[in-house]
């Protein structure tokens, strides 16, 4: 006890190590000069206190070197007495006790495998003198030393059982894993190590990939708003030009424009966030990997890693394609030719101009493709919105079927259902919302108003309706059409399905192919029922 109390007078509480030019401070502690200037120092000018009593002073206290105590303190050193373990030496709960310390343990230092022990940093020193000792393999304080015994005939499990992927002893070997495939554990950890080190190779490729995919998205944010800054810089000058109803005009239109530069801004931000996120997930599963391959216990390693093999099965993330840059541009030129007519022109164009806007997309168009694999890549499966389906229309199939029938289905009401018009339209759509609904004129019609187009196939034949503008179209009959749309490029294309890709209805070939710049909708017609999509 004396012995103790003598390790803690002479024992700085800052650093915990023998007081080395110890001083007084007016409370009467002692402290390394060096630790309590520190310690008031990161306090601040106004914090001057005793670290062990907590007394504080309203000004800080001049230091002086304590010449008794420190010439105790060389004595000591002299003697060999050592200053007493810290707190934070002695093993916690949470800790791997010294298996050889008796009352209060230290903190192990190091675990044996062969002595299936831990040791404190004093205990461990027969293992770095004792020639029979060193040749023990010590690694990082381990809890579970004992599952590395087996528990049927009390041996080291230095054996792995590939057949029954666990771990055996020499004597399990020969009774029940006799004609099974074995290996060393330190072999099965080589095997391990190196399919670890491929899905970590792996792992980083995808991170690598994702983190170059955010700063495209980046980029893409900063080159919409350059292109839709540039837009309203552009858009302002020509209808300053023009008399105080363009000017109102103008005011409209860079609402539109901001509204969807708003719009492309979040959906590319938002795409943003799910890479972020999953950059942050790759980064977390590799501190996994890497924690398990720096463990040196083979058998623990083997333990873990198949606890840790789903972070091997993530497939590869898709990543981001960005094309070529249009934006507004279109708008511009839109709104440029507009400007030379006259306001009776204005007004006539108006609605043209305004839908522009909507058109504006983030990806330019590639160009239209001209086989079947090519054109499955921008396969979509489009679903119909129950809310707009006329009561004459059945849905089926999840709402991927309609079918016109006699009998009226009980829909609740909604203002986007169709009532006067036996129509659908689907859940993606891209059709103008002020297209009506409620009413049995033409303007309800879709393909006879100027906001929605339409291929209207029946026994006789097709034709294209626009604004209720209809065109013939010549053609063999078939029951399936294929609808491609580029809405950047304003493209519009029909196929026949039954027909290869490479004879797909062209203008060469009495095919039909619309180009229009402003954003388009096409529709299915199947004898008398109407099914319209945006895809």
């Amino acid at each position: 006890a004396d012995t103790l109390a003598s390790r803690e007078i002479f024992s700085c509480s800052i650093c915990l190590d023998h007081l080395e030019d110890p001083v007084t401070i007016p409370c009467g502690h002692n402290y390394c000069i060096n630790c309590i200037k520190t310690h008031w120092d990161e306090k601040g000018r106004r914090m001057h206190s005793c670290p062990q009593c907590r007394k504080t002073f309203t000004l800080r206290p001049a230091l002086v070197k304590n010449t008794m105590l420190a010439n105790l303190v060389k004595e000591i050193k002299k003697t060999g007495l050592q200053a007493a373990p810290a707190d934070h030496c002695y093993a916690r709960p949470e800790d791997v006790p010294c298996d050889v310390c008796t009352g209060r343990k230290l903190k192990a230092f190091k675990s044996c495998l062969v002595c299936v022990a831990s040791y404190c940093e004093k205990h461990l020193q027969d293992h770095y003198n004792a020639a029979p000792l060193k040749k023990h393999k010590l690694v990082e304080p381990c809890k579970k030393l004992q599952e590395n015994i087996c528990s049927s005939h009390d041996e080291p499990m230095k054996i792995f059982c590939r057949t029954d992927q666990q771990h055996i002893c020499s004597h399990c070997k020969l009774i029940g894993h006799k004609y099974h495939e074995t290996v060393p554990v330190e072999a099965e950890r080589t095997k391990k190590q190196k399919e670890l080190e491929m899905s970590r190779q792996k792992l980083k490729q995808r991170l690598r990939d994702r983190e170059k995919d955010v700063t495209i998205l980046q980029q893409e944010v900063e080159s919409i708003n350059q292109s839709a800054d540039k837009a309203v810089e552009e858009n302002e000058k020509i209808f300053a030009e023009l008399i105080c109803l363009m000017q109102n005009r103008s005011s409209d239109l860079k609402q539109q424009i901001r509204s969807q530069q708003e719009t492309e801004v979040g959906r590319v931000k938002e795409l943003q966030e799910k890479v972020e996120q999953e950059i942050a997930e790759l980064r977390r599963n590799d501190a996994k990997l890497e924690q398990l391959s720096c463990t040196e216990d083979h058998n623990q390693f083997l333990h873990s890693y198949s606890l840790l093999s789903a972070l091997n099965e993530s497939t590869d993330s898709s990543s981001i394609e960005i094309r070529p840059l249009r934006y507004f541009e279109d708008l511009t030129a839109a709104v440029k030719e507009v400007s030379d007519k006259l306001q009776d022109v204005l007004k006539e164009k108006w609605t043209n101009i305004s839908l522009t806007v909507t058109e504006v997309d983030v990806l330019l168009s590639e160009p239209v493709p001209k086989t079947r694999v090519g054109f499955l890549r921008y396969s979509r499966e489009i679903r119909m919105d129950l809310n707009t389906a006329n009561t004459s229309v059945l849905l089926c199939e999840g709402g991927r079927k309609t079918t016109a029938v006699k009998e009226q289905q009980s829909y609740s009401s909604h203002p986007d259902r169709f009532t006067g018009w036996c129509q659908v339209m689907s859940r993606e759509t891209v059709a103008y919302k002020s297209t009506s609904r409620s009413l049995l004129s033409d303007e309800c019609g879709l393909g006879f108003n100027r906001t929605s187009w339409a291929l209207c196939c029946d026994r006789n034949g097709f034709k294209f309706v626009h604004n209720n503008s209809h065109k013939a179209v010549s053609g063999p009959q078939f029951g399936r059409v294929g609808v491609y749309l580029d809405h950047s490029a304003g493209i519009l294309c029909f196929y026949n399905q039954h027909e290869s890709i490479t004879e797909s209805l062209t203008p060469e070939k009495e095919a039909l192919c619309f180009e229009q710049k402003i954003s388009l909708l096409f529709l299915w017609m199947n004898l008398n029922i109407v099914a319209s999509s945006d895809k």
